[in-house]
């Protein structure tokens, strides 16, 4: 004859009999799922309005300056390609595409801080020299640009092809 079988124990047979407090969640909660991060058009756009900002930053500050500075031309390729990466993705378009704007933000930077201080010589207001002679002020660019002005444009252009695999990482 075969013994039977006892019943079941109620609870947690570790713990003397005892059931186990009631759990708040029968399972782990799922975490929501990872926005959608490969949009090129996204990335370059924010990029661009990123860029907008850095160069009129950059701008104001070797305008009050008087002077070129290296970090905020580095400072304006990292933002650039921060934005570029974080918002577009890790596609190698943004990558290239956030150069190109930091490229252009130094670039516009530097126009800003040429207006800027021809603005407080009181040749004329800010506004009347950079948007009413916009084209002098890019000639004079030209005429005033060395070395060091194509370095910093390079610099930003590096730092935001860096920064878009860092923001994308």
């Amino acid at each position: 004859m075969s013994q039977p079988v006892p019943p079941p124990q109620s609870g947690n047979p570790f713990t003397g009999g005892q059931a186990a407090p009631p759990q708040p969640y029968p399972q782990a909660p799922v975490p929501p799922p990872a926005p959608a991060r490969n949009n090129i058009a996204l990335g370059l756009l924010a990029a661009l309005g990123a860029a907008l900002v850095a160069a009129g930053a950059y701008g104001g500050l070797g305008g009050a300056l008087e002077r070129e500075i290296g970090y905020a031309a580095v400072g304006v390729g990292l933002l650039v390609g921060f934005v570029a990466g974080k918002v577009g993705g890790r596609n190698p378009v943004l990558a290239v595409g956030a150069a190109a704007l930091a490229a252009g933000a130094v670039y516009l930077g530097q126009l800003v801080a040429i207006a800027v201080v021809f603005g407080k010589l009181g040749q004329a207001s800010f506004a009347e020299i950079f948007f009413e002679n916009f084209t002098e002020l890019a000639d004079l660019w030209k005429t005033a640009a060395d070395g060091m002005t194509y370095v910093f444009l390079g610099i930003g252009a590096l730092t935001a092809f860096a920064g878009a695999k860092k923001g994308a990482a």
